[in-house]
């Protein structure tokens, strides 16, 4: 039973969190990218608990394999549109499963530091990101055809710096702020090249592999 336990609360916790989304994007149609960012935040935390307790690495593996394959299977096939109903054409959904995914198959039972990094920037840097640069009026520019703006990229920054020295105070892979500041610097940069939402694959594999050749 207490195997089965943490299962049961991690998969409430995604059905919640897409039932949310589901719910908003019915409650507010013309806001085409908020169900998306609630799952893009609401997701992520979902892997530092899996690890927390102590899920076989086998079981994670299968399960974000499972959901990647499904939100393939959902891009094609519009199953659920309320996750892909957006004016622009973006992998964001698959990628960000995928890289979730990848990292789970290099560093859950050896390096979970650098895993937790990756998905945390990627959930709330780039998530929070997302939706304040959209709702605050400031500086825009636009790269490779997506508008990014400096409330966003300052968003991105600060709250990946701050999710790195989070989880490096906690974890035994020390990194020095240099180091931090680096990677962090790394996360914006690679979420303002990533045209199609395919910053949804390169920040959290960037942020995970550095944290690990750093460390």
């Amino acid at each position: 039973m207490r195997s089965i336990l943490p299962l049961i609360i991690i998969v409430s916790w995604i059905i919640f969190v897409l039932l949310v989304a589901i719910v908003s994007g019915k409650k507010f149609p013309s806001q085409k990218e908020l169900s998306r960012k609630i799952v893009h935040i609401g997701t992520g935390p979902a892997i530092p608990i899996a690890w927390w307790f102590q899920i076989p690495q086998e079981v994670a593996l299968i399960f974000a394999g499972t959901i990647t394959i499904s939100l393939l299977a959902n891009l094609q096939w519009g199953l659920l549109k309320t996750f892909e109903d957006i004016k622009r054409r973006s992998y964001g959904t698959v990628a960000y499963a995928l890289s979730i995914t990848i990292l789970i198959y290099f560093f859950w039972t050896k390096q979970p530091a650098p895993m937790i990094a990756g998905i945390l920037v990627m959930a709330f840097g780039d998530g929070f990101a997302g939706l304040l640069g959209s709702r605050i009026k400031s500086f825009k520019w636009k790269v490779s055809g997506q508008e990014k703006s400096i409330v966003g990229t300052l968003t991105m920054f600060i709250i990946s710096f701050v999710s790195l020295w989070m989880i490096n105070f906690y974890s035994s892979y020390e990194l020095n702020q240099i180091e931090i500041l680096g990677i962090s610097l790394l996360a914006v940069s690679l979420e303002q090249i990533g045209n199609l939402g395919i910053d949804n694959l390169t920040v959290p594999l960037g942020v995970a592999f550095s944290w690990s050749f750093l460390s």
